[in-house]
């Protein structure tokens, strides 16, 4: 397996933009599908991006298509979430996991994940 540790969290004003990091270290990383999920308070954890092992694919659920754009960078072992034009509903912490499943955007799916990172937007 993977062990991940995000950063890069924090408190922005909405309109505001964090990059959210992911560095791996364990097995090979480039051998994972990469993704990040949020979980506010009271809430399930859910999907928000995902990058396949090469990079060469990417997928958003709706509420941040046109806002938020993952990548990875093999060589330095990290995965990246920039976040731009911040709303108050984006609010939460945010996870990154690794899986071996083409493509998945179901929690169950991925087998390692980090402790998380808060991202708290201001209305």
């Amino acid at each position: 397996q993977v062990q991940l540790v995000e950063s890069g969290g924090g408190l922005v004003q909405a309109g505001g933009s964090l990059r959210l990091s992911c560095a791996a270290s364990g097995s090979t990383f480039s051998r994972y599908n990469m993704g990040w999920f949020r979980q506010a308070p009271g809430k399930e954890r859910l999907f928000v991006a995902g990058i396949i092992t090469s990079g060469g694919s990417t997928f958003y659920t709706e509420s941040v298509k046109g806002r938020f754009t993952i990548s990875r960078d093999n060589a330095k072992k990290t995965v990246y979430l920039q976040m731009l034009s911040l709303k108050p509903e984006d609010t939460a912490v945010y996870y990154c996991a690794a899986s071996p499943v083409y493509g998945s955007r179901s929690r169950y799916d991925y087998q390692s994940w980090g402790r998380g990172t808060q991202v708290t937007v201001s209305s």
